[in-house]
C-alpha cells in the first residue's frame, strides 16, 4: 500500500478539521449569496452548505469529503452502509465468497443509470480498471490494491487485462484478490469501487464536470451545478430502491465563512451545519455544546504522540508508559478547546470497536511517577536527558504541545522543550529517526482495526517512525488476515492492540469526531465510521 500518501492525505484532513480557517465577517456577501434559498422548495428538501466548490464528482478521482458526499449520493456500489451502521447489499443482490476468502462472485440486481441504461457487471470492471490506469491519475487507486495484480497494473508492471476483476456476464462480476481480505466487502462501499458508465465516459472525457452530462446510478442525480455558488440534487426516479429514498431534493450553497454558515442555520435557512461538509467556528464549539445542540460522532481517526524507541530515554518501555500515564486527556481537550473530541485510552477508534478496552488510566499520576522511577533505575540514570517534543506548524498542534508540556512538568517534574518545525522538515525528521517525541495523526482508509494496527507491523513499515516491532504482534496480524471467523479475528486484533498499548511506542491522546448541528426534524442521515455522509435514507419529519 502507498502508505506515505495515506499519511499525507490524513494529515491534510486532520489539519482542515482542527485549525480555524480564515473567515470574513458574518454579514459579508459571499459569491453564493444570490443562490441561498431561505425557504425549502418542498417539504422533503434538505438545505445544506458546502464549504467550497466540489473538486470532482468522478468516483475514480474522489479523495475529499465534499466530493465523496456528492458521489455517494449520485452513485451506488456493490454494498452500502445502512442506518444501523452495518453493510447492506446494494447493487449486488447476491454475494458468494470462496473458502479461502480470495474469490468474490457478485450477482447484480436489476438497476439502471440516471440516463435509463442498465447497470452491468461490465460497468464495474471498466470503472475499476479505469481507476487503476496510470493515465487516470487516481490518488486513491491504492484502495484497489487488494485485487489481484491491481498494484502492478497501476504501476505499469502488468496489463489492465490481468487485474482480477472480470464480468462473467451482464449480471455476474467475479473478483480475485491478492490474498484473504476479510474486510473486502466494506471496501466496496468506497467511491473508487463504484461503477462508471463506459459509453458515457469514453464519449466525453469531461462527463463529470457538469450537471447536464453527469450520469450516475445512485439515489440522487445531479440536477444543477453553478460552480462555486450552488448545487442541487434531485431524487432519481429510476433508482432500484427509490421507495427507501424520502428526500426529493438536496439544495446546497457554498459559503466558505463558517460563521456565516452558523448564522444561516440559526436563522432557519439551513438544515445542517458543520462536518463533514464544513466546520463549525472553533470559538463556538464550547457554547454549542453547553446549549446541548452539538452532535458528535466518533470517526476512525486518532491523534497521538509517537516515541522514538531507539532514542534515549524512550528505549525504555516504563518511561514511555510513564509519559503516557501522566496525562489527563479530558483536561487536555478542555484546555485546548477540543471538547468535541473523545479522549483516547487505546488506539482503536470507537467507530471500529464500540466496546474497545481502555488501556490507559483516567487518573494515572501516581503510577506515572512510579514507572518513571523504575525506568530510570533500569537505565542506570538519575536524571533524564533533555526531552524535545516536535510538532509541525499549526496553532492547534502548538496549543496541544504546550498543554502536554505543562502536565509533564507538573506530574513528572520533567522539563520538555517544544520544537515547531515546517511540515516537510518535520516529515524528514520523523522518517530519519531524528526525534524523541513527536505529534502525528492517523485517519483510517477503511473502518477496520487492521488499518491502524498494520502501521506498526514491522520496523521497516513506511509509517512506523517509532522503530518498534514485536514478533508476537506481527504474528497476530498475519493470523488475522487468514482468519475467516469474524469473532476470532476480532480477538486476534484485540490481543495485538493490547501488546501495542503495553509497549507504548505511540501514546494516543484523542479520537476524532464529526461535529455538526442539525434541525430536529432531520432524520436518517448516515455518517459512517470514516465520517462520510450518506443521504439515501434521510427524511424531514
Amino acid at each position: 500500500m502507498n502508505k506515505q500518501m495515506r499519511l499525507t492525505l490524513s494529515t491534510v484532513l486532520i489539519t482542515s478539521c482542527i485549525v480555524p480557517m480564515g473567515a470574513a465577517a458574518a454579514d459579508s456577501q459571499s459569491p453564493a449569496s444570490s443562490a441561498v434559498q431561505t425557504q425549502p422548495s418542498s417539504k422533503q428538501s434538505l438545505r445544506i452548505n458546502l464549504h467550497s466548490e466540489v473538486p470532482t464528482v468522478d468516483p475514480a478521482i474522489t479523495e475529499d469529503q465534499l466530493s465523496a458526499a456528492i458521489v455517494r449520493a449520485t452513485f451506488d456500489g456493490l454494498m452500502r452502509t445502512g442506518t444501523d451502521g452495518k453493510l447492506k447489499q446494494s447493487v449486488a443482490e447476491k454475494v458468494q465468497v470462496s473458502s479461502d476468502l480470495k474469490t468474490y462472485t457478485f450477482t447484480l440486481r436489476n438497476s439502471q443509470w440516471s440516463n435509463g441504461e442498465p447497470v452491468t457487471a461490465h460497468d464495474f470492471e471498466y470503472a475499476w480498471k479505469r481507476a487503476l490506469d496510470p493515465r487516470t491519475a487516481s490518488n486513491y487507486a491504492f484502495m484497489l490494491y487488494y485485487v489481484k495484480n491491481a498494484e502492478k497494473a497501476n504501476k505499469g508492471e502488468a496489463k489492465l487485462d490481468e487485474v482480477g476483476v472480470k464480468a462473467l456476464s451482464d449480471k455476474v462480476l467475479q473478483v480475485t484478490l491478492e490474498g484473504p481480505t476479510p474486510f473486502f466487502l466494506e471496501l466496496t462501499t468506497f467511491p473508487i469501487y463504484y461503477p462508471v458508465n463506459k459509453k458515457v465516459a469514453e464519449s466525453n472525457p469531461k462527463w463529470a464536470a457538469e450537471a447536464d452530462t453527469h450520469v450516475g446510478n445512485g439515489p440522487f442525480q445531479l440536477k444543477e451545478w453553478k460552480h462555486k455558488e450552488s448545487l442541487v440534487l434531485e431524487k432519481t426516479q429510476g433508482y432500484w430502491d427509490k421507495d427507501a429514498v424520502k428526500l426529493e431534493r438536496i439544495e446546497a450553497t457554498m459559503y466558505e465563512d463558517e460563521n456565516e454558515e452558523l448564522a444561516l442555520f440559526q436563522k432557519g435557512e439551513l438544515d445542517w451545519a458543520g462536518q463533514p461538509l464544513s466546520d463549525l467556528p472553533e470559538n463556538q464549539i464550547s457554547t454549542l455544546k453547553q446549549q446541548g445542540i452539538l452532535h458528535t460522532q466518533p470517526i476512525a481517526g486518532v491523534y497521538w504522540y509517537k516515541f522514538n524507541t531507539e532514542q534515549a530515554p524512550f528505549q525504555n518501555v516504563k518511561i514511555r508508559k510513564a509519559f503516557a500515564y501522566a496525562l489527563d486527556r479530558k483536561a487536555l481537550l478542555k484546555e485546548t478547546s477540543r471538547e468535541q473530541m473523545l479522549p483516547a485510552y487505546g488506539v482503536i477508534s470507537p467507530s471500529m470497536a464500540p466496546d474497545a478496552k481502555s488501556y490507559l488510566p483516567e487518573e494515572g499520576k501516581e503510577s506515572a511517577k512510579k514507572l518513571l522511577a523504575e525506568g530510570m533505575k533500569e537505565l542506570g540514570i538519575t536524571e533524564l536527558p533533555r526531552i524535545t517534543l516536535y510538532y509541525n506548524t499549526s496553532e492547534a498542534h502548538k496549543a496541544m504541545a504546550k498543554a502536554v508540556q505543562k502536565q509533564w512538568k507538573e506530574v513528572l517534574g520533567v522539563r520538555v522543550k517544544l520544537e515547531n518545525v515546517e511540515w516537510k522538515v518535520f516529515l524528514d525528521k520523523m522518517h530519519n529517526g531524528d526525534y524523541q517525541v513527536a505529534r502525528m495523526g492517523w485517519l483510517s482508509d477503511f473502518n477496520d482495526p487492521i488499518n491502524t494496527l498494520e502501521l506498526f507491523q514491522t520496523k521497516e513499515a513506511s509509517n512506523n517512525d517509532t522503530n518498534w516491532e514485536n514478533a508476537e504482534y506481527r504474528k497476530l496480524l498475519e493470523q488475522s488476515f487468514q482468519e475467516s471467523s469474524p469473532e476470532k479475528r476480532k480477538q486476534l486484533l484485540a490481543k495485538a492492540e493490547s501488546i501495542l498499548m503495553d509497549e507504548m511506542p505511540v501514546m494516543p491522546l484523542y479520537f476524532y469526531t464529526s461535529a455538526y448541528l442539525k434541525k430536529e426534524n432531520v432524520k436518517g442521515v448516515v455518517i459512517d465510521g470514516l465520517g462520510y455522509v450518506d443521504w439515501k435514507w434521510t427524511s424531514k419529519e
